[in-house]
């Protein structure tokens, strides 16, 4: 599991807060966050369908560990195991990894091509079969979503990742 995943695992709002979690900005439906430790951004949203779930969308940005971009789900029902979980962008698709509720990229090549996807695309849907095999999507707005992401990678940039009480 990604790093990103431990950091949001427990967020079930964009809103919810912590002692070490600064609110960068909201973004239209997305919002922009700096947490440590460790220092990481992540620009969030949760999906317009199915509305009350405690799914997102992130992408994350770890500047201590020299990663970027990662693209990180949790979709709104656990995949079926060996399902394929498929995010739809525009005419794009990407394959994704998932276990149980998270669906990552499979490399940082896919996350690049998904960041790239979604800062062209104007909403973006990831499809799976649930462990029961009943099919579902989860649908995102993706208005606000690139400023978001530059607004995460900016404040990690040139506060190098930095301990928000620093």
């Amino acid at each position: 599991m990604k790093p990103l995943a431990a950091l949001i695992a427990g967020i079930a709002l964009i809103g919810a807060t912590s002692p070490q979690r600064e609110s960068i900005g909201i973004y239209q439906g997305w919002g922009a966050f700096r947490d440590s430790p460790p220092p990481h951004c992540y620009a969030i949203a949760q999906p317009v369908r199915p509305r009350g779930s405690d799914a997102f969308a992130a992408i994350g940005d770890w500047p201590t560990l020299g990663r970027r971009g990662e693209v990180q789900f949790r979709l709104s029902r656990a995949a079926r195991p060996g399902a394929a979980v498929t995010l739809f962008v525009g005419d794009r698709r990407f394959a994704l990894i998932a276990k149980d509720r998270i669906a990552d990229a499979p490399n940082p090549a896919t996350d690049a091509a998904i960041v790239a996807a979604i800062r062209a695309g104007r909403s973006m849907r990831v499809a799976a079969v649930d462990r029961r095999g009943s099919p579902f999507a989860d649908l995102y707005a993706l208005d606000g979503a690139a400023s978001a992401i530059d607004a995460a990678a900016l404040t990690c940039l040139t506060r190098q990742g930095a301990n928000p009480a620093s």
